[in-house]
């Protein structure tokens, strides 16, 4: 694999698997429930960003500015009952946000 030559074909090329790198990033969050965080600068210098929960929760965990996990099934010891149902009910629809997403992706 070597790098294009042609700054229009790069352009291109990258408008293109772009969705699907963010398709496959949903998947991966909906299948096996993980924390991802993607940052994209196109060959035209503009960013594009995916983030589960958030790019800017997983970005301040990375960078030690939060070090506390999100949200684990270790921490809903600690939890009330009130705020692990509370917990459930936001990966619940999480999930099925992460799942319309990619339906979505289907269609572009």
């Amino acid at each position: 694999m070597v790098k294009m030559v042609k700054d229009s074909n790069r352009q291109v090329t990258f408008s293109k698997r772009r969705s699907g790198l963010f398709k496959k990033a949903s998947e991966l969050c909906t299948l096996c429930g993980v924390e991802i965080a993607i940052i994209v600068f196109s060959p035209g210098h503009k960013v594009f960003s995916f983030g589960h929960p958030s790019i800017q929760a997983l970005l301040d965990r990375f960078l030690a500015r939060n070090p506390t996990k999100l949200a684990t099934s270790s921490s809903s010891s600690s939890m009330s009952p009130f705020e692990q149902l509370y917990e459930a009910h936001r990966n619940a629809q999480v999930r099925e946000l992460n799942a319309q997403l990619t339906q979505v992706y289907t269609y572009i």
